[in-house]
């Protein structure tokens, strides 16, 4: 048994993709990987250099919205399969959601009681996590499931982040991170994790401060990954690339194909920007995820929602959608009335 999304052999793949729309450019990507191999020489090289480097990026990284906010944290998480929430309290000036003068923790809260009760109806094996400047919202948050195509965005933030690739124009490495992010395309993909390797994508865990990842090769489709470790690297992915690269990668993930924007891309509120990223077993009904930033201004909100076995890809893109939309309720959108 094969699946696309989860990142088997480059014929494999090739071979029966349903997410694979750039497929036409394999030539290009192939005749890459020559390159690729003395790149990830220099690569490791670099590494401890890089270690030392990543100190002082980290006190420059943080956006501006995010400066000052963390003093403290509280959590009360219940018994695994109910719903958790975290809390922290913050001193910093707050974000106010623009238009409406009010922070978003002020103006929505997610409707956990009824996407609980959605995914509990629902056949298949269903984790989400929420994550907001001051809170943290749970269900099987730690509920470890395979990633599918959704390591495809660490793939790209640890690719540009690489010493050789941070410092240079990124115009020699288009060809694979626009099919990878937009098209969700795997050849792309193999090729990334061959420069990058397993430490890369480790080492971005590790700076994320994640738990419960783990990278997987030769099929990395079947990486480990969590709702709150995910949630957790995107509510800040935009720190997390380097800057030189940092909307160059951010205009990938709110580019995503039309034909991939299922789920969070059909019940994203008014007013706000999704940059996300799925990952599904080629149509299989085995795995169909998302991970997504939603953001308006400085206000922002992560979600995840990992589902496997739903029997269906039709089945398992509905499920995306009841979860999102039902966590969505009440969320500010367009222009408040007056």
């Amino acid at each position: 048994m094969t699946f696309a999304g989860l990142g088997l052999t480059t014929a494999a793949v090739a071979a029966g993709s349903a997410d694979t729309a750039g497929a036409s450019n394999g030539a290009a990507w192939r005749s890459t990987r020559t390159a690729a191999a003395s790149r990830e020489a220099a690569w490791d090289s670099t590494r401890t250099a890089a270690a030392s480097r990543e100190a002082a990026w980290d006190s420059t990284r943080t956006p501006a919205a995010f400066t000052g906010r963390a003093a403290s944290s509280t959590s009360a998480t219940g018994p695994a399969g109910h719903a958790s929430v975290a809390r922290r309290h913050v001193s910093a000036e707050p974000c106010l959601v623009p238009g409406y003068k009010k922070t978003l923790n002020h103006l929505w809260r997610p409707d956990m009681a009824a996407a609980v009760a959605y995914a509990r109806s629902r056949v298949g094996d269903v984790a989400f996590a929420v994550r907001t400047d001051h809170r943290f919202y749970g269900y099987r948050a730690n509920h470890v499931e395979w990633s599918a195509s959704v390591v495809k965005a660490m793939l790209m933030v640890a690719y540009l982040d690489m010493p050789v690739v941070a410092n240079h124009p990124i115009n020699g490495y288009v060809s694979l991170l626009i099919p990878m992010i937009e098209h969700s395309d795997n050849i792309a993909a193999t090729t990334v994790i061959g420069i990058v390797g397993l430490s890369g994508l480790r080492a971005l865990a590790a700076r994320v401060g994640m738990e419960n990842f783990e990278p997987v090769l030769p099929i990395w489709g079947e990486t480990r990954v969590t709702p709150a470790d995910q949630t957790k690297f995107f509510y800040r992915i935009d720190g997390y690339i380097a800057p030189p690269h940092r909307k160059f990668g951010m205009h990938l993930l709110a580019s995503i194909t039309r034909s991939q924007r299922w789920g969070i891309g059909e019940v994203t509120p008014r007013g706000w920007t999704p940059y996300f990223k799925g990952g599904w077993g080629s149509g299989t009904g085995l795995i169909d995820n998302q991970v997504a930033l939603l953001k308006r201004g400085c206000s922002r909100a992560s979600i995840a929602v990992l589902t496997m076995h739903d029997g269906s890809h039709d089945y398992g893109k509905e499920t995306l959608r009841g979860i999102f939309s039902r966590l969505l309720r009440g969320f500010p959108k367009g222009t408040p009335s007056r």
